[in-house]
């Protein structure tokens, strides 16, 4: 099935039109980099997926998650709300409420899927706790779960959105430059969780990047968007460096990064390299915490 579908997609602001009638289909456990320059439409089309913005009104054009459309002609569609508890995403600068504890954001992601008034008052059940510090064990974060989010370094922040949309159990991970702020070994521990949930979970994830050697080392896929329009798609190995020299408009020989992309390809990296990671424990900490949480 489908994780994705897109059909002739649109998107302007004002007399600026940012998408030009996209089409695009993302399978359920594909791992996809989402490329391009700085205002080649990355964002808007997350925002789009993922229900945050509507296509242009008097359009045509139609979006699908899991086989059933959520916008179709510039309208939300009447279960869109539901399907979109099932995507997840995760946003450049972490999003996590300052003043409250890592665990309470991690919770936030089981917002949609109990009733309101338990939202409002805090209220979450035990079940809820529990999925919430097991998936701070598996992003290495489980001895932070009673600190205030504003005491965490930028990548144990953004490991702390990964734990919330593991707690959200999201079939699909939005992620919209998820690096972009990270110094390169929190960067590298980050793609590397990713690429860990889409292999485990099989879950589908898309994520936004500048930094072209984490799309080739960690993508199974990449799109390329310039302008607003789809110019590549297809396997990472496919691109070469002068489509990637005119997809940023630089010169071929300046970009080392991908001499040789098809020699690059998706790999795993070995957990035990980033301290913390613990993506691969099944101690049933998380599960003895939880009384105490």
């Amino acid at each position: 099935m489908s994780a994705i579908a897109l059909k002739r997609v649109r998107k302007s602001f004002g007399d600026k039109t940012v998408l030009h009638g996209v089409d695009l289909e993302v399978r359920e456990g594909e791992m996809v980099g989402l490329i391009g320059a700085s205002g080649s439409g990355k964002s808007t089309l997350i925002r789009l997926i993922c229900g945050l913005e509507r296509m242009d009104r008097g359009t045509e054009g139609r979006i699908a998650l899991f086989g059933r459309e959520t916008q179709k002609d510039g309208r939300f569609c009447e279960h869109s709300e539901v399907l979109r508890r099932d995507v997840g995403v995760i946003f450049q600068q972490f999003n996590l409420i300052n003043r409250l504890s890592l665990l309470t954001n991690v919770l936030a992601g089981r917002l949609g899927r109990i009733p309101r008034w338990r939202g409002t008052l805090g209220l979450f059940p035990q079940d809820d706790r529990v999925k919430a510090l097991q998936a701070l064990e598996r992003v290495g974060l489980i001895a932070q779960a009673h600190q205030r989010a504003s005491t965490l370094s930028g990548g144990q922040q953004q490991r702390g959105a990964i734990a919330r949309v593991l707690t959200q159990q999201a079939r699909l991970i939005l992620a919209d430059e998820p690096i972009a702020s990270l110094d390169p070994a929190s960067a590298r521990l980050i793609m590397s969780t990713l690429r860990e949930i889409n292999r485990q979970d099989r879950t589908t994830v898309i994520v936004s990047l500048h930094q072209i050697d984490h799309a080739f080392e960690h993508c199974d896929r990449l799109i390329a968007l310039k302008d607003g329009r789809v110019i590549h798609n297809g396997p990472t190995g496919a691109i070469t460096p002068d489509d990637i020299a005119d997809l940023y408009g630089v010169e071929a020989g300046s970009l080392d990064l991908v001499k040789a992309p098809s020699k690059i390809g998706p790999s795993r990296p070995p957990l035990g390299a980033y301290p913390g990671n613990g993506l691969d424990r099944q101690d049933g900490l998380a599960a003895r915490l939880a009384v105490n949480a």
